[in-house]
């Protein structure tokens, strides 16, 4: 081993002195904390000498974390301005959602769908207490970040005189490093797993693939409360006796485990009705913004991941949207709301929410009991009519509403045949978007459907994508990128039964393929609207690409948006 790469090993340990430091509060270097229940004690690397020092004895005394402070503006209800006012500039990327996790309220008789399913036949779910203090949780972020430089120096050390590699990189994200993410990061949920899901959905290219292999594996974890925690939950929300009060049954086992909250099935005892429960993990609300800076100083003293991807702004929308998802009576809010939106649009179904078993940290609802989109064996037909009214709903949420669930994960999207209706799931991450912000960016659509370079250009400068001041290439790439899209909803490119064919679609993949040429030349990131709209967007494309859909998207643009701009 070299001497520059031993020096870049050890410098994995000043990362996380850094990161753990900071994340109690110590001032001084050198400084001890637990790292785990052995009682451990790490002395980290000091940041001016290099040295590691491993201590072994019992500590006789602990740090109490200090609080970060936030400066994030308070989320407010769905009619609130906030919803497309101050928000965070986000960088929008494509989505793979074929690794997604299930959420799924299938009826209890039938076989229940566990997160990972497809991936993992056998994969059960397991329980786990959540971190719910501060404290608690900063400790565990401490011990993570601690546990990795120290794996790095062990690995580092094992790989001395062999022919392995020995970039930090490599050292870094070793096997053993990557089972300390995915068991933690599935542990803590929350932040961690809303991150986990953002980062996810950047193309494959972007991130090391030992970083990918952490998302996947953390998007299929299914950790759970156990029943003494749900407890403790559910009679702080409601009573000691909420069971008998409010259910004529309850499954302790849940229906799905997600980043901020688990779901039951359960029966009303007011009506008898079936219900789905969704109960919020303890501390995650609250841990919010604290979690967030830890995971931002981890990420950034990791360097893991290119700047062109505005880790600021992504943990920004990650703040905003969790606390948004956090607040279910906001969600209650906007599932009401696309109840009224949809009415007069047939084959759509809404849960209806049950206000006195409901809470700002438990939703309860009416029980769905389609099949996930993705799961069921479809005919053609049927296939094509389930892309053709999510390609529908996302045109009216854009076009119409001006008002989106901005959430693609496709277990969101259930079909039952005996309704014949899509039925939607959470709408936590629900929101609005303003007057001008529609307008410009439906005409950047229109334009790109037009294809005319020009009035995209200037379109992009309207929203912000653009300063005026960017290199012709990535002037080229973001133009290209556009139309790319638009093409979707042309009619010269649609098949002669006005369908636009997505079995054999290239636009996904055209559109990476300017995904470097935009991280390396960027300027600014783009308009933070466009981030959960271009999300939406791509999942929708991409599901009809599962499906291998034929949808008449063209004719569905031409009703919905209009080839046209509006005369001012």
């Amino acid at each position: 081993m070299t001497g520059s790469r031993l020096y870049d090993i050890i410098s994995v340990a000043s990362a996380a002195k850094a990161v753990a430091l900071k994340n109690l509060g110590l001032q001084k270097a050198g400084a001890s904390y637990f790292l785990n229940s052995q009682r451990t004690l790490i002395s980290l690397a000091n940041p001016i000498t290099q040295k590691f020092n491993v201590n072994i004895s019992t500590p006789s005394s602990a740090y109490t974390a200090q609080r970060p402070v936030s400066t994030n503006p308070l989320i407010n209800n769905v009619a609130s301005p906030l919803e497309f006012d101050r928000r965070p500039n986000i960088s929008p990327k494509n989505i793979d959602l074929s690794n997604k996790r299930e959420y799924s309220t299938d009826s209890a008789k039938k076989p229940r769908s566990v997160i990972g399913e497809a991936e993992k036949k056998n994969f059960v779910m397991e329980s786990s207490p959540v971190p719910a203090s501060r404290l608690e949780r900063l400790f565990h972020y401490g011990s993570l970040a601690t546990g990795l430089g120290f794996g790095a120096i062990t690995e580092g050390i094992r790989r001395i005189g062999s022919q392995q590699d020995t970039t930090i990189s490599s050292v870094v994200l070793s096997p053993a490093n990557l089972e300390r993410m995915v068991k933690k990061f599935s542990q803590m949920r929350g932040a961690v797993l809303k991150v986990g899901q953002l980062l996810s959905f950047q193309d494959s290219k972007v991130l090391p693939p030992e970083i990918q292999e952490v998302l996947t594996r953390v998007q299929n974890s299914a950790n759970y409360m156990p029943r003494g925690q749900l407890e403790r939950v559910m009679t702080k929300n409601f009573s000691k006796n909420w069971r008998t009060d409010l259910f004529s049954s309850f499954e302790d086992y849940p229906i799905a485990a997600a980043s901020i909250g688990q779901v039951h099935g359960a029966v009303l005892l007011q009506d008898h009705s079936s219900v789905a429960v969704k109960v919020q993990y303890p501390g995650v609300a609250e841990s919010i913004d604290s979690d967030l800076n830890n995971i931002s100083l981890l990420l950034t003293a990791s360097r893991w991941l290119p700047e062109g991807l505005f880790l600021d702004k992504t943990i920004a929308n990650a703040r905003t949207e969790l606390k948004w998802e956090c607040d279910y009576l906001r969600e209650a809010q906007a599932m009401e709301r696309f109840a009224v939106l949809l009415k007069d649009e047939p084959g759509y179904a809404i849960p209806k929410v049950i206000h006195h078993a409901s809470t700002q940290r438990v939703l309860t609802m009416e029980r769905m009991f389609g099949t996930q989109i993705t799961k069921g064996d479809w005919d053609q037909d049927t296939k094509n009519w389930i892309a053709t009214k999510i390609m529908r709903l996302c045109l009216l949420e854009i076009g119409k509403f001006k008002y989106m669930q901005t959430d693609p994960n496709w277990a969101n999207f259930l079909y039952n045949p005996d309704t014949k209706k899509l039925e939607l799931l959470d709408f936590g991450a629900a929101r609005g978007y303003g007057d001008e912000f529609i307008k410009n960016y439906l005409g950047v659509l229109r334009a790109a459907v037009r294809r005319d370079r020009e009035a995209c250009r200037i379109y992009s400068l309207k929203l912000g994508y653009l300063t005026g001041l960017e290199s012709k290439s990535m002037l080229d790439a973001h133009i290209d990128s556009i139309l790319v899209l638009g093409e979707a909803f042309s009619k010269d490119l649609n098949t002669a039964d006005s369908k636009f064919d997505f079995s054999h679609q290239t636009i996904t993949d055209r559109v990476r393929a300017n995904i470097g040429i935009m991280l390396k030349e960027r300027l600014t990131p783009p308009p933070e609207e466009t981030y959960g709209l271009h999300r939406k967007l791509s999942g929708a494309f991409l599901l009809c690409a599962k499906l291998q859909a034929h949808v008449p998207c063209a004719e569905l643009f031409e009703e919905i948006i209009g080839l046209e701009d509006p005369e001012e």
